[in-house]
């Protein structure tokens, strides 16, 4: 399948193939090709639909612009979080993010506004807002998680 040769050098700078070292080649050709392999499978797992652990996908973006100066966007995000994580928002993307920030309601300590925006919590810790220095202002609050 896979076969790799080596040779090396001896103290006068002849070329010698030595059995040592064919083994140890031998085993490192093996070695990879099964790491290419099991990154071929890998790779059309995550194609299937699977996410990668830490990392999250938008599902669904909707967005009302029926209010004059006034959008309302409502957006679904699926994430594989580790362990003691959560879906949350880091720089206004979809993010894993520690769960005591959630549970605790400290929504500005997980970074949810992009650079150079100010985050502020909302007076009820309901959610935050995201406000740029030409006063421009975006509010966040997420929705509760249905029971399941």
């Amino acid at each position: 399948m896979c076969e790799l040769t080596a040779t090396r050098q001896d103290g006068e700078g002849n070329m010698q193939s030595g059995k040592g070292m064919k083994k140890l080649s031998a085993g490192g050709g093996a070695s990879l090709c099964c790491l290419l392999l099991l990154w071929v499978i890998y790779s059309h797992l995550l194609r299937e639909g699977q996410l990668a652990v830490g990392t999250c996908e938008i599902v669904m973006l909707n967005r009302d612009s029926s209010m004059p100066r006034r959008t309302i966007a409502r957006q679904t995000a699926r994430c594989a979080c580790r362990r003691g994580q959560i879906a949350g928002t880091m720089r206004a993307r979809p993010a894993c993010v520690d769960l005591r920030i959630v549970r605790s309601r400290l929504w500005c300590e997980m970074s949810p506004c992009l650079e150079g925006e100010a985050c502020g919590l909302l007076f009820n810790r309901s959610g935050w807002t995201c406000t740029k220095g030409s006063g421009r202002i975006k509010t966040v609050t997420p929705l509760p998680k249905e029971p399941s």
